[in-house]
């Protein structure tokens, strides 16, 4: 059976499994639609956090970003995951206490302010549409490949999905659609990996492979062959690092800090019945994210070896392009791969100088790697039913981010109180269809590569909700003032310097015209500094926080009456 008709069976019937539990599991209420009745078991919700935070920037992008990287890459890994632990061990079990299951609400109640509330409901909006682009540009390139459609209709496509379960399902639908897109992305993410570590290193796990010898090449490691093809076709060795140590610390950070302060990974704290609870889910989660960003690093090695082998040829002489692997023309009908003969050899060839004739998109390699590998048709299908699933899960906990803020935040706690349960239902429904319109435009119109585009929604979450987060709990003097002038000076600042960068003078976007080194992928972490910076200046020279709100903040921190999290 051909790559298509077995691409159609395989996410068809995904689809269909996940079309079918939202039925199954469709909101009847605000609380079911916002926190799916807060009764989730601590393992599923476990496995749809997973789902939820690892998006198809984890997927589909990370590996092609280490791929290309080599040793740089290793900051989305480093960044990532350290996110995760800080948000399960510093944040989300006294945001659970506290009984707000939305950021914004967090805000509007800590800070004693509607303009607080509102400020932070701008912040969630903006971050989740610049995180939700990314995931509706890497449903496009997956149904562009292997459903032989253009980029703009594989958006589309993925747009009606996300509808259909997301608006009918609210987070009851979306957390049991999520336990089984985690099933459905780590068993696509898996089989390949080990299929390829076996033909490769003639290891079963990848990430032992990463570390051994290659088959038929007696002495030859992995790694070094890498750093011999790197250093040959004049790229950086592939286990060096090229960026400079500010600019990667930076990164991590914004990464890391961005990851604690995402409002739709918080919002999966507020599923399960118990703050104990939510301590155990967060557990199990990074259980079931190790699975996959363990086994990124050997993905990336093989994609990298095997793509240059077969460009290259094994003489490094050169391919033909006549006799060019299938892979490479089926790529290239997508736009993703381009070849252009400048020597009019007729074969192609990939180096970092004058010899390259390739332009190969890095959003590629994973989706690509079971095809430079020449494995069977039914892994391919496969592949693209896990990098789907990866973005559908994490853009639907977005969407409904999105839809949450508009319905709960600002219209039931600003402008129409006095709402029913129904009506408010049907607000956040029409608030996330109005949403995924807007999301699937970005898709189709991304700023820049799936990866990257991600890597800017954290630095927008970093400079804007961790300090206000972080100065809330653990700050009984931290005042409305202060969080609000710290929020808007953050996300400014970001967002100016990631828009100079990437719109008004790309052609500038070296690290010579950075400020004191810093990409824009990094810029978060200043941002955040700023953030701090200005919060607490503004809170000393403005009215003292009320008595109430003090001893609020000061019971959060304590694990007496840690119950349920109460109705609004």
């Amino acid at each position: 059976m051909d790559i298509k008709t077995l691409t159609f069976l395989i996410v068809g019937a995904s689809f269909a499994l996940y079309i079918g539990i939202a039925i199954w599991a469709r909101a009847g209420s605000t609380k079911e639609f916002y926190v799916a009745g807060g009764g989730v078991h601590p393992l599923a919700n476990g496995m749809a956090t997973a789902a939820d935070w690892m998006s198809a920037a984890s997927f589909i992008s990370m590996a092609g970003l280490i791929s290309f990287m080599g040793y740089d890459g290793g900051v989305y890994l480093m960044g990532w995951t350290g996110g995760y632990v800080l948000l399960a061990l510093c944040l989300a079990p006294y945001l659970r206490k506290f009984g707000k299951f939305t950021v914004p609400d967090f805000v509007g109640d800590r800070y004693y302010s509607q303009a607080a509330r509102t400020v932070a409901v701008f912040c969630a909006i903006f971050v989740s549409f610049t995180y939700v682009a990314g995931q509706m540009r890497g449903v496009g390139v997956v149904f562009s490949r292997f459903l032989e459609v253009d980029i703009e209709w594989g958006v589309v496509i993925g747009m009606a999905i996300v509808f259909f379960y997301a608006v009918l399902g609210g987070m009851k639908g979306i957390t049991y659609t999520q336990v089984a897109q985690y099933c459905v992305l780590i068993f696509a993410y898996l089989v390949p990996a080990i299929f390829i570590s076996i033909m490769m290193t003639g290891t079963v796990f990848p990430q032992i492979g990463l570390a051994s010898e290659l088959v038929g090449e007696p002495g030859v490691y992995l790694m070094d062959k890498l750093d011999g093809l790197s250093t040959e076709l004049g790229f950086a060795a592939y286990t060096d690092g090229s960026k400079a140590t500010i600019d990667v610390f930076f990164i991590t950070a914004a990464l890391m800090v961005g990851t604690a302060g995402l409002p739709h990974v918080i919002v999966r704290f507020f599923t399960v019945p118990k703050v104990r609870d939510a301590r155990i889910s967060a557990g199990w989660a990074l259980v079931f994210i190790a699975i996959l960003y363990t086994t990124a690093p050997a993905i990336a090695a093989f994609a990298r070896v095997n793509m240059i082998d077969t460009i290259n040829g094994t003489d490094m002489q050169g391919t033909q392009y006549e006799e060019a692997p299938s892979w490479v023309k089926n790529w290239e009908e997508t736009g993703l791969i381009k070849w252009e003969d400048k020597n009019n050899d007729g074969r192609m060839f990939y180096a970092a100088d004058e010899r390259n004739e390739m332009k190969i998109d890095r959003d590629i390699m994973v989706l690509a790697n079971p095809e430079i590998a020449n494995l069977p048709n039914w892994v391919i299908a496969l592949v693209a039913a896990g990098g789907v699933a990866a973005a559908l899960s994490t853009a639907a906990g977005l969407l409904l981010v999105i839809s949450t803020a508009i319905s709960h935040d600002l219209l039931k706690r600003n402008f129409a109180p006095n709402i029913s349960d129904k009506q408010e239902l049907l607000a956040a429904r029409l608030a996330a269809a109005a949403a995924i319109c807007v999301a699937g435009y970005f898709g189709i119109n991304p700023p820049g590569f799936v990866a990257q585009v991600v890597a800017f929604a954290f630095g927008l979450a970093a400079s804007s909700f961790f300090p206000a987060i972080i100065l809330g709990i653990f700050s009984k003097t931290m005042n409305k003032e202060g969080a609000i002038a710290g929020m808007l000076s953050g996300i400014t600042f970001t967002a100016a310097y990631i828009i100079y960068f990437k719109f008004i003078n790309p052609a500038g976007n070296v690290p010579e015209n950075w400020w004191f080194g810093i990409s824009p992928e990094g810029i978060g972490t200043l941002g955040m500094i700023v953030n701090f910076v200005v919060s607490i200046a503004v809170s000393k020279v403005t009215a003292p926080v009320p008595e109430d709100v003090q001893e609020m903040v000061e019971s959060i921190r304590f694990p007496k009456g840690a119950g349920t999290a109460h109705d609004h």
